[in-house]
């Protein structure tokens, strides 16, 4: 097992460097001089001889016990055993699918790949549907990552990695030419670079505001194909709000607004497990911002359901909490999400001891990542188990992927490659970064190089999926 900064890696680890060179620090003292920015530069500059660009192109498994499926099963364990099967369901549908859930299975693989050792916080699950829309605490819409359940210090070649992979997949369950594909790739780590290179020449207080809401992705040359796509997916996101949810997700019994169950995708509670939720809620209370525990004190917890979501978080425990105000029209919806150790977390040697609370710790880092973030963001334990809180109705929303043109998915992988740098950027290593990709295509050939690669494999790795189903090693859930 190759670990970020253990002997034997191709990479080594520099982040106590990053931590204090004023390129990012996570814990620094004010009294300590940083290195130049053209120091950094240099430094990451003269990784390349450790660590060749061209080098970032290889996949290979490099073990022969490598068992996609026993990972997943392992990563099962702990999870609602009923809820198993919906999950494997999911993944089983398509290879995009697989990729979604499988992020243990990647982080496996790509740990044993050649990388720099510089590890600012990184998503941990970076695939291109984990960018999207969401409301800023002005109530603008802003584009930006928005999933961080695996969030973690890491490599940056693990995002990146996992992002064109993700772009090479999604191209080919929409029927577009292996040449399409490239170029959609070639687009993302291009993106990624150049806005590496911008950012690590901004000030590091001027770089934590950059944002990307409707306004400047209106100046961004995205194409009139994406354009359209992206109208759409605003169009919807701003109608998911707390108000516009109650027909969907209410009704009203004996007077008393009340959640609707839709099983196994909605299930309603035991009185004792509703009692131990509310007694989180209160204690998540705490963990908000002064003014924000204020304003939800003005609200009553009416209901609360267990509620599946999403691909990869399918049977740990999910629910929603809906709150009402001075009136039955005034609700906010909070969804908790159960939060467990990041499956970066045993791949990143001396960093995994920081946070007791893996709520806590997603908190952090989303706010580490995204340049705006939810106002009621927080954490709480509920029965022994951690979670994190945020708007479950927040206007979310993303692009679909299903029937994306190749040319709008090119433009789209852009986009999500400059905000995987952004948000890298935000954290540390900038300078160093930007210092080893330098201003040619070395790397973003390297990456669409591996990207080929790897989704040959999670097409293969889906198959091995498919045949433990048949085979009645992994159970199967059926119309969901």
């Amino acid at each position: 097992m190759h670990h970020v900064g253990t002997a034997g890696d191709e990479g080594h680890d520099i982040l106590a460097e990053t931590d204090s060179d004023g390129d990012g620090p996570a814990y620094g003292s004010l009294r300590s001089r940083p290195n130049s920015r053209a120091e950094r530069y240099a430094l990451g500059k003269s990784l390349r001889k450790k660590v060749p660009r061209r080098a970032l192109g290889e996949w290979r498994i490099g073990r022969e016990d490598r068992d996609p499926v026993a990972l997943i099963e392992e990563n099962h364990k702990g999870r609602v055993p009923d809820l198993v099967a919906v999950r494997v369901a999911r993944m089983a549908a398509s290879p995009y699918g697989f990729l979604r859930g499988s992020a243990v299975v990647m982080a496996d693989d790509v740990a044993r790949l050649p990388s720099t050792g510089v590890t600012p916080v990184v998503c941990g699950d970076a695939h291109l549907g984990n960018v999207g829309f969401y409301a800023s605490p002005e109530r603008d819409l802003v584009m930006d990552l928005n999933d961080f359940d695996e969030s973690h210090p890491g490599a940056w070649e693990w995002d990146l990695r996992r992002l064109v992979a993700s772009t090479w997949v999604a191209g080919r369950e929409n029927g577009a030419s292996e040449k399409k594909c490239k170029e959609a790739v070639l687009t993302c780590a291009r993106s990624y670079r150049e806005e590496m290179r911008y950012l690590a020449n901004q000030p590091l207080f001027a770089r934590s505001f950059e944002r990307l809401d409707m306004t400047r992705l209106a100046h961004h040359s995205t194409g009139s194909s994406l354009n359209s796509e992206l109208e759409r997916a605003a169009k919807r996101a701003r109608k998911r709000t707390s108000d516009r949810a109650l027909p969907r997700f209410t009704t009203e019994k004996e007077g008393a607004r009340q959640i609707v169950e839709e099983p196994p995708l909605i299930t309603r509670l035991p009185e004792a497990e509703a009692t131990m939720l509310a007694e989180g809620l209160d204690d998540y209370l705490e963990t908000l911002d002064p003014h924000w525990r204020r304003i939800l004190g003005g609200y009553t917890l009416v209901d609360v359901a267990h509620k599946v979501v999403g691909v990869g978080s399918v049977g740990l425990r999910a629910y929603v909490a809906l709150l009402e105000g001075s009136s039955k029209d005034d609700v906010i919806f909070l969804q908790l999400k159960q939060a467990r150790r990041s499956v970066l977390a045993e791949h990143v040697h001396g960093k995994n001891a920081r946070h007791g609370h893996q709520g806590e710790r997603v908190v952090e880092y989303q706010q580490a990542l995204q340049t705006v973030s939810d106002p009621l963001l927080g954490w709480t334990t509920v029965d022994g188990r951690d979670f994190y809180v945020r708007q479950f109705r927040n206007m979310k929303g993303a692009v679909s992927l299903k029937s994306i043109s190749a040319r709008a998915l090119a433009n789209y992988a852009g986009l999500a490659g400059r905000l995987l740098a952004k948000g890298h950027a935000r954290t540390s290593g900038a300078s160093m970064i930007a210092g080893y990709l330098g201003a040619g295509s070395n790397v973003d050939k390297a990456m669409a190089a591996f990207a080929r690669a790897y989704a040959d494999q999670t097409e293969a790795d889906h198959e091995a999926l498919l045949a433990a189903v048949k085979s009645g090693r992994m159970p199967i859930a059926e119309g969901v």
